[in-house]
């Protein structure tokens, strides 16, 4: 039995493992979970998966709109101090009580360094607790969306990280570990009873939970399998009773499929290149002692090279839309005139390559994952191609989006392809998090191609405080352009992204990527 047939066969003997209740959901997806600590990753299914064991103060509901959760209610006391008063009665999952000193205890830990989630508070100085229920957010400057960040703020036990020794978030990319890294202990809709890597996730509803259940999902196995053709036989097999990742190739097929039926959407993801502009020398490149990339002349070859029209024909089958910038539609700042992706000019390109000293090219390596968003190893192999036409000879290294988040966030790689999903519907995410100058806190938590533009940063830095709508939305449109004419970073496609269901399925389409066990029901 090879490899790929072996790990086709674990996936389904997941699927058929242990006893399953009436009213269990079973998901399926390409890629897993990276930790089960909550402040470790910002990767969508890890919050995908974690979202429904912890919450934060705020969340959305139904329609993307700021609701209450651990919060029941929010007062702005000056410009720069928010009062939140918390929900009374919430149980953790071991049954100790939530409390101010939780959320403090949550604020401290989210902004360490090795937490990737801190644009979650981001402008926040400081929660201070007023009473057992009572919290007040003193922010660095007014703050127009501290509602929308705060909805990744998830709120962990403080007695229990205490007792387990997890105060200190989980140092990912040095691979290591630490209780909170395999074990949860939330407030949300459902306790995540088991977790084994690459294999499958198990939950089951908290029926002490401070809400209602709109949805009938008592239990939920989430299973990763990374093969396309397992996936979609583990669902025309009836294995699978959602799949929230479907393979381009077999769209039309399944939507003709009478036992499934196909949910659409789109989703607000960019996928995008990030090539490293701030290095001395570019590692694992044939250019020694400069870096190419530097040049503002080779990047945009490098863009106009790529012909997204025939990714989205030939690779995406229509399922996506060619990027002229680094938000996609549904986020506030996207316009469709700003939106016009770089028009493919071979000859131009070998021109500006030539201009900026290298007429045979160069070679360099081009990190990807190979389980993460829709086609990503076959849309690098088609980028490799097509950068050939122009002499630059790309080593593509396609891995597990594990492994891969490990080396880009060593700063281990000459570029690296990643897709950014906008969790706040708000450019600001994007912007701040991927091309501000990276310092503290959330500016450029994940800026790993080190980009420093003082333009790029003014405007940042402004749209994070201006509260008149009209002017953060000019500063924000500024900052796109800027990012755009620069080439900072080489945005390819936004992915559209239908899921397929069982008939007896129902729930609501996320275009943030993220399922919720309680917007689902079986019949």
């Amino acid at each position: 039995m090879n490899l790929k047939t072996l790990l086709a066969a674990t996936a389904l003997a997941a699927l058929a493992a242990g006893p399953l209740h009436a009213q269990t959901l079973r998901w399926a997806a390409q890629n897993d979970a990276l930790t089960m600590d909550p402040h470790s990753q910002n990767h969508a299914t890890t919050l995908a998966l974690l979202q429904h064991a912890y919450e934060g103060l705020v969340r959305y509901s139904a329609k993307y709109e700021v609701e209450p959760a651990l919060a029941t209610k929010w007062t702005t006391i000056s410009p720069t101090q928010v009062r939140f008063e918390l929900r009374r009665g919430v149980k953790f999952h071991d049954g100790s009580p939530f409390t101010a000193d939780d959320v403090v205890f949550s604020f401290g830990r989210v902004r360490q360094p090795n937490a990737t989630m801190s644009a979650s508070v981001s402008g926040v100085n400081e929660v201070r607790k007023v009473d057992d229920h009572t919290v007040d957010f003193m922010l660095a400057a007014p703050n127009p969306i501290l509602l929308r960040n705060a909805i990744n703020f998830y709120v962990m036990s403080k007695a229990w990280s205490e007792k387990n020794r997890t105060t200190n978030v989980q140092d990912f990319k040095n691979k290591e570990e630490n209780f909170a890294s395999r074990n949860v202990m939330g407030t949300g809709p459902y306790r995540i009873t088991g977790w084994m890597p690459e294999q499958r996730l198990t939950m089951t509803r908290n029926d002490g939970w401070w809400d209602k259940h709109t949805g009938n999902v008592k239990d939920v196995v989430y299973t990763p399998i990374k093969s396309d053709p397992t996936r979609v036989a583990a669902l025309l097999s009836g294995d699978v009773d959602m799949l929230t990742d479907l393979p381009t190739q077999d769209v039309a097929r399944l939507r003709a499929d009478p036992k499934v039926k196909i949910l659409d959407g789109p989703e607000v993801r960019t996928i995008f290149l990030a090539p490293d502009v701030g290095s001395a020398e570019l590692k694992h490149s044939s250019v020694k002692g400069k870096n190419p990339f530097a040049d503002k002349r080779v990047r945009q070859a490098l863009s106009m090279t790529i012909d997204r029209v025939a990714i989205q024909r030939n690779i995406m089958r229509g399922l996506s839309i060619p990027a002229g910038i680094m938000v996609a539609p549904g986020v506030n700042g996207h316009t469709d005139a700003l939106d016009q992706p770089a028009k493919v000019d071979v000859e131009g390109a070998k021109k500006l390559l030539a201009d900026a000293g290298y007429p045979q090219g160069f070679e360099f390596r081009l990190n990807c994952p190979n389980n993460r968003y829709v086609n990503d190893e076959e849309i690098c192999q088609a980028i490799v191609a097509m950068w050939a036409k122009i002499g630059i000879k790309a080593t593509l290294m396609a891995e597990n989006m594990a492994t891969f988040a490990q080396k880009f966030q060593n700063f281990d790689s000459s570029m690296y392809l990643l897709g950014w999903g906008v969790a706040t519907y708000d450019a600001q995410y994007t912007i701040q998090a991927l091309v501000r100058t990276r310092t503290t806190g959330a500016d450029g938590n994940f800026n790993f191609s080190k980009i420093s533009d003082p333009e790029v940063d003014r405007l940042t830095d402004a749209m994070k405080v201006e509260m008149d709508n009209t002017k953060r939305n000019a500063e924000i449109h500024d900052a796109l352009v800027r990012i755009k004419d620069e080439v900072l970073l080489i945005p390819l496609h936004h992915q559209m992204r239908p899921w397929a269901l069982k008939p007896n399925v129902t729930t609501i389409h996320r275009s943030d990527d993220r399922p919720e066990a309680r917007f689902t029901s079986l019949k």
